[in-house]
């Protein structure tokens, strides 16, 4: 499990400092159905023949690279960065929370 800052001071290539940015898990946009690559693909499918491109099948991976979004708390530039693969990721405040009960 990834616990990760919801704050972090990276280089922002605008202020051309280290700056305060705020960290936010990047998802993907939905898809437009008018891109070229949709398009010719749903030309290809039309009529008679099955499928007419390969459907991957062979899944290796359990994992996804977890992709990050910063963005700059004074310019709002904002700029993508990824680490390393994990089956849980998690954005928490700074710092560990110590358990109630101290076990001694």
């Amino acid at each position: 499990m990834v616990n990760y800052p919801k704050a972090k001071k990276s280089f922002c290539s605008e202020c051309v400092t280290y700056k305060t940015h705020k960290v936010v898990q990047y998802k993907t946009g939905k898809a437009r159905k008018c891109a070229q690559g949709k398009r010719r693909y749903d030309a290809k499918q039309k009529g008679f023949g099955g499928q007419t491109k390969p459907v991957f099948h062979k899944k290796a991976k359990t994992t996804k690279k977890i992709t990050l979004k910063l963005q700059c708390a004074k310019c709002k530039r904002v700029k993508l960065t990824a680490i390393k693969r994990a089956k849980h990721f998690e954005l928490a405040d700074q710092g560990r929370k110590k358990s109630k009960d101290p076990t001694w």
